[in-house]
């Protein structure tokens, strides 16, 4: 993509997956890349690869280390790092915690330090990985759904709120992805989510799609547009059908 070439770029959580896939994506395409995650190891490894600079340390704290990187001048932001945190209701306070501070305020603190610059050149690109739960929901999930609900309400507020100044954004919300992430959302992610995992490199490929028409939403997997919009026309009878996934789910043993 031209608008690509040459830009300056940032994944987080870069360290495999998604983020790894983005990353060799943007690069191939001609960008200059940053990738971060908090195995400085594995990005070392991935910067290496597709010749891009490695900065390690917390998501929320890097925007200045990878602007320096690149020359002064971020173009695309992927605040691609988050946590799978399973668990209910009950689920300690540390581990909603931790969720919120990383699947939410990473990305808020990202975009305080982008914007300025952005908004002062009018132009800059927000890129947020979310989930299909954040559109819709997760069994076994309630940190991780909550959670991506508040990753697309806050990456559609930057879009409707600075649209008009040059700053684009887009969310991406895949089902299950064949990472580490999908791994760890044990048996709930094997009933839901594994039968229709895909690959990390088909992510990549459906936010370059995204961004060539512009588009806000980037679903790796079409089936959610209409589940979404299922929920919207017939949320009593939706909610319902998940009731039932979860029934289905507590007699498998969960």
């Amino acid at each position: 993509m031209s608008t690509v070439q040459g830009a300056g770029v940032v994944v987080t959580g870069a360290g495999g997956g998604i983020g790894a896939a983005l990353a060799r994506r943007f690069a191939a395409e001609g960008a200059r890349v940053v990738v971060n995650d908090l195995d400085e190891g594995r990005i070392a490894a991935l910067a290496e690869e597709i010749g891009a600079v490695a900065v390690a340390g917390d998501a929320s704290r890097i925007v200045d280390a990878a602007r320096d990187a690149l020359d002064g001048t971020v173009d695309v932001y992927c605040a691609n790092a988050g946590l799978a945190s399973p668990g209910d209701v009950f689920a300690d306070e540390e581990v909603w915690a931790a969720a919120w501070d990383v699947n939410v305020m990473a990305h808020v603190r990202a975009a305080r330090a982008l914007l300025p610059d952005w908004l002062e050149r009018g132009s800059g690109r927000f890129v947020s990985t979310a989930s299909a739960a954040g559109l819709l929901t997760m069994i076994g999930a309630a940190p991780y759904s909550v959670t991506k609900h508040g990753v697309v309400a806050f990456a559609e507020w930057l879009a409707l709120t600075y649209g008009h100044r040059g700053v684009k954004v887009h969310a991406i919300c895949p089902q299950g992805v064949r990472t580490d992430m999908l791994t760890a959302a044990g048996s709930a992610g094997e009933l839901v989510l594994a039968p229709s995992a895909i690959e990390p490199e088909d992510v990549a490929d459906a936010l370059f799609a995204a961004m060539a028409e512009d588009r806000f939403l980037v679903l790796p997997h079409p089936e959610v547009a209409g589940y979404y919009r299922a929920r919207a026309k017939d949320t009593d009878h939706w909610l319902g059908s998940m009731n039932h996934l979860q029934q289905k789910w507590e007699e498998t043993g969960a």
